[in-house]
């Protein structure tokens, strides 16, 4: 049976307690604008410095973001006194290098997603972390917004039963561009760690680690991942199947499907969306949430902000809810995806 309202959810509200720090950028591209625009609306953070190979880049990022420096390296950035947080938006062949310079030079650090291009990679990262005692955090902005919440608490409550299907799928026509970064290796090219990983987070989220992962699909001439459809086995009869694009759009939807309810979360199911449960019984009642708080779109980058301030303020080194071992663990199922795809 449904219950009578959903719950509400849990905010990472701006202003509660959590300290103001001061971010850098590395990477002044199209995610990072809209990183510093959602900061700075909705965020008690403080961007403080960009950084690019180009001066001359990162200064007219500097000048649209209302940003004080302006840098010409990632090592000024990450060594840089008024810098508390760097934030890593570069191509993820770099995520690893400049990761490591920020934790070295003491910062606490936010990547984006993929927090590195492999599962090994990953282990590095989180060893060096650990050692130094700072919090570093994959920019997987999904697990931070409000429907999730909502969606855990679901998932802890049984209100969907024992779960046995999740599907989801994450496609964009991208444009078949050899010098795209998406369609080049040597910058961590391709559909499954860039757009794939949505679906793939999504179902660790539900599922946990996979024990067996079964792919298809075909790569680009160029030597990357084009498309692929990832079935994955896990305990109790439960199963996961995602698919992945840069060849096509696809609807962007995800499914969670359990013995007494099934939620449906409409596309793009990883932005700021509404979802519906709805009994398991044929015709049975639903129950419809839409996100209240009016953040739309790349707004909600915000929620990831504050929710690294969040953790920073309570001592913490790690995200609760998308640790550095589920980073890990994510990665080894894309590794793995990925090399049947390219044996295939």
């Amino acid at each position: 049976m449904l219950p009578s309202r959903l719950p509400d959810p849990d905010l990472y509200l701006p202003r509660t307690g959590e300290p103001s720090l001061r971010w850098g950028i590395v990477g002044p591209g199209w995610i990072a604008g809209e990183f510093a625009k959602a900061v700075r609306t909705h965020t008690a953070q403080q961007v403080v410095a960009v950084a690019s190979r180009s001066l001359e880049r990162a200064s007219s990022f500097a000048a649209t973001h209302g940003i004080g420096h302006a840098l010409g390296s990632a090592e000024q950035l990450v060594t840089h006194p008024d810098v508390d947080v760097v934030y890593v938006a570069t191509p993820q062949s770099e995520h690893l290098a400049i990761g490591l310079a920020a934790i070295a030079a003491g910062k606490h650090v936010l990547i984006e997603k993929p927090i590195t291009v492999s599962a090994a990679e990953a282990k590095t990262l989180a060893g060096a972390a650990r050692a130094a005692g700072v919090l570093v955090m994959e920019a997987m902005w999904s697990r931070y917004l409000p429907q999730t919440s909502v969606i855990r608490t679901l998932l802890a409550d049984g209100v969907l039963g024992e779960i046995r299907t999740v599907l989801a799928d994450h496609g964009q026509a991208i444009t078949a561009d050899p010098q795209h970064r998406l369609y080049r290796p040597e910058f961590g090219g391709g559909a499954l760690l860039d757009l794939g990983i949505y679906p793939v987070q999504f179902a660790s989220m539900v599922l946990g680690a996979p024990a067996r992962v079964a792919a298809v699909g075909g790569m680009t001439k160029t030597g990357v991942d084009a498309y692929s459809t990832l079935v994955l086995t896990h305990e109790h009869d439960a199963q996961a199947t995602l698919h992945t694009s840069i060849l096509a759009r696809t609807p962007m939807t995800a499914v969670i499907a359990g013995t007494e309810a099934t939620l449906s979360i409409d596309g793009s199911f990883y932005t700021p969306t509404s979802f519906t449960l709805s009994s398991a019984e044929h015709g049975g009642p639903q129950l419809t949430w839409s996100d209240p708080t009016g953040l739309r779109l790349f707004d909600g980058l915000s929620w990831e902000a504050t929710a690294l301030a969040r953790f920073v303020g309570e001592g913490r080194t790690e995200s609760p809810v998308h640790t550095l071992d589920e980073n890990i663990s994510i990665l080894a199922t894309i590794d793995e995806a990925r090399a049947q795809i390219a044996a295939s």
